[in-house]
């Protein structure tokens, strides 16, 4: 019996061959990045988590290039936006740094900025896996953008 994650994937491969390939095929539940991306590769359509607003609630932001603790001092004076150039009210509005003053003072606009930063995340994560599907370049995709997101930036 390998590690849980792997069990899901084996029992998700395993039970979309039994599901209506006409019909959408939804989990429940699963929400990193690399669960969302495995499943896909693996037959599923929908997701619905809580991942990307509770972990942004807690100072956790996914972007492009790896995960970030907005709360870590290493971004106290940082003027740049959390993800280069990605279209989230969030990035194109508020620096690194501001974000990370909004978490140490306890403001609640800090939890919202970064729920709506990883919300937008999430969204340009499935738009671009669509994409690249229709493309036929699915797998190959997701093995360079999981490379990136996968570290701690």
């Amino acid at each position: 019996v390998g590690e849980p994650v792997e069990m899901m994937y084996e029992l998700t491969e395993f039970t979309t061959q039994f599901l209506p390939k006409e019909k959408p095929r939804y989990l429940m539940g699963v929400g990193t990045p690399e669960n969302l991306l495995e499943s896909i590769e693996r037959g599923i359509d929908m997701f619905d988590c809580v991942m990307p607003t509770r972990n942004g609630r807690n100072g956790m932001l996914f972007t492009r290039n790896g995960r970030m603790n907005i709360r870590n001092a290493k971004w106290k004076i940082d003027e740049s936006p959390l993800d280069g150039d990605f279209e989230s009210y969030t990035n194109k509005n508020f620096s690194r740094g501001y974000l990370r003053h909004l978490f140490q003072v306890n403001e609640i606009l800090g939890l919202q900025l970064a729920s709506i930063h990883n919300l937008s995340f999430y969204l340009w994560l499935m738009r671009e896996a669509r994409k690249q599907i229709l493309s036929n370049n699915f797998s190959h995709w997701k093995k360079e953008i999981l490379e990136k997101m996968t570290i701690q930036i």
